[in-house]
């Protein structure tokens, strides 16, 4: 594959500057929409090429664009041989390409004031890059060079071990990523278990084929998401249409996750204990995935305001009557394209531990005995909403909402279209969720002085 080494032959962009008495609100006022543009300019574009690449795009006329590649190649495709390779792919973006050196990719971004960055999850991987419109060209050049066009030297990726190193030193220090780790790789069997960092086991011996191999078969068109904000639909379409149509397939197909349920308990000296006891939850873009994350708020998803009593949230105002002491509690929810993950998680005095765990399942069960009234739900309603919403305000929430949509199901729902489908869940929906969550097989994570931690057979 040639690499990139120009986009200046697409056509020029053309957006509104704002004159002297016009409105910044409506910068195209008075002037004719072109024929077949059927959209409102606020809309969110959607096009899907033959090849399977989904484009979709967002001409909000600010100053700086953002543009996003995301890529069906998350941490649950990696195998038994190549474990760790996402990761390490995440630390080789700005290598050297077919088109440009390492040092050329650093340089010209810095230079223009831009930004390269690339994260992963489970499901995906996202290139993203930020600039002025202005230098929207130059820097697009460097996306495309590093999403199609990567050459993986030998020793540029062996210089990335001790940067592997160093993320897994990090991760290990953070209770909250070890049992968000641990908690997947107890809850399933396959896919999904894969870790998002590198395992020990195998730092340093991700080679330059594994990255080779694993964008090979999963970095096809089928897979991808071309996503902007603040640009011409045409234009991002151009641009996909001659440079992201690269392989066509669907490329290689993942294990649907099998959920297990088991229990994993990580001993250490710390005084407090983390503890998450969760079941088999829902799959993303589903009504029973909508019921769960209800469920989440009706229970306490995270405090509202700083170092208040949490009326609203039913887990911590359930626990407060096992202590005195302080502690945190609250509802956990994770959903995935074929699953999902539900349950609770809290932190206390490692003496008080069971009590609060205990009390926290009674909560759950509660709700699902139809202890939720209409207020309740009105309260959760307005609370997912303007967390959703305001999710939204910031152009990566933007850009993460409408990517993951769109590459996962190939269409776009807007806000304005979830917030209905919020209003539309019943307490009889809730109650449902909680039930299956009683009654499913538990996964039990604890970390920290576990003497008076209960095992998941005692709960």
């Amino acid at each position: 594959m040639k690499g990139i080494r120009a986009i200046s032959q697409l056509s020029r962009r053309f957006y509104a500057s704002a004159r002297k008495g016009q409105s910044l609100a409506q910068p195209l006022a008075g002037l004719k929409r072109s024929p077949g543009a059927a959209h409102s300019d606020k809309d969110v574009h959607v096009t899907k090429l033959p090849s399977g690449l989904v484009i979709a795009s967002l001409e909000n006329y600010s100053p700086a664009s953002k543009i996003g590649v995301f890529v069906k190649a998350g941490c649950r495709y990696e195998t038994f041989d190549n474990q760790g390779v996402t990761h390490v792919l995440r630390l080789a973006s700005n290598l050297t390409t077919k088109g440009a050196s390492a040092f050329k990719i650093c340089r010209v971004i810095e230079a223009v004031g831009g930004s390269l960055s690339v994260t992963s999850s489970r499901e995906n991987m996202m290139y993203t890059v930020d600039c002025l419109r202005d230098d929207l060209d130059t820097v697009m050049e460097y996306l495309i060079n590093v999403t199609t066009a990567p050459e993986f030297r030998p020793w540029e990726v062996s210089d990335l071990t001790p940067r592997v190193k160093y993320d897994n030193a990090q991760a290990a220090h953070n209770p909250q990523i070890v049992m968000a780790e641990a908690l997947h790789a107890a809850a399933y069997k396959n896919a999904l278990c894969n870790s998002l960092y590198c395992p020990d086991h195998m730092v340093g011996k991700i080679k330059s084929e594994h990255l080779h191999q694993f964008v090979q078969n999963n970095f096809t068109s089928a897979r991808m998401a071309l996503i902007g904000l603040g640009v011409d639909h045409a234009v991002l379409k151009q641009l996909g249409e001659q440079f992201l149509n690269i392989r066509s397939g669907a490329g290689t197909t993942g294990a649907k996750a099998q959920y297990r349920g088991a229990e994993v308990r990580l001993p250490n000296t710390s005084s407090l204990v983390h503890s998450a006891v969760l079941s088999q939850g829902a799959a993303l873009f589903t009504d029973e995935a909508l019921a769960f994350t209800m469920l989440q708020h009706v229970l306490g998803a995270f405090p509202y305001v700083k170092r208040g009593s949490s009326p609203t949230n039913k887990l911590v105002q359930g626990v407060a009557k096992a202590t005195a002491n302080p502690f945190d509690a609250s509802a956990f929810n994770a959903c995935y394209s074929d699953s999902g993950l539900f349950g609770i998680y809290t932190v206390s005095q490692a003496e008080e531990t069971g009590d609060i765990v205990k009390a926290a399942l009674e909560q759950v069960k509660a709700v699902a005995n139809g202890g939720v009234t209409a207020a309740d739900l009105t309260i959760a309603k307005a609370q997912m909403k303007s967390e959703f919403l305001m999710f939204l305000e910031t152009s990566e929430g933007l850009m993460e909402m409408i990517g993951s949509q769109t590459v996962s199901t190939g269409s776009y729902q807007s806000p304005e279209e979830i917030c209905k489908t919020i209003d539309n869940v019943s307490l009889t929906d809730v109650a449902n969720a909680a039930k299956k969550f009683v009654s499913g097989k538990k996964t039990m994570v604890s970390s920290g002085n576990l003497v008076k931690t209960p095992f998941v057979d005692e709960l």
